[in-house]
């Protein structure tokens, strides 16, 4: 795959590569790709959540137990 740049988005880019670390421009897209990929799965998820039926409302003893499950590294 190749992908034209005008040049200003190249020299961002170039600048992305530099000061973040990639060793290549090809690094730096791969790892945008990862994170709008990730973006997408996040999306679908907390759609998938919105839609579905309520099962339970939440109350304050459920975040007591849940503070105590975290307290306790579990």
């Amino acid at each position: 795959m190749n992908i034209s740049l005008p040049d200003v988005l190249k020299s961002f880019v170039d600048r992305q590569v530099e000061d973040r670390g990639f060793g290549t421009s090809s690094a730096y897209m791969q790892e945008l790709i990862r994170r709008e990929q990730e973006r997408q799965a996040l999306r679908d998820v907390m759609l998938a959540g919105a839609s579905s039926p309520a099962t339970e409302a939440i109350g304050p003893a459920y975040f007591r137990e849940l503070r105590a499950k975290v307290g306790k590294g579990a």
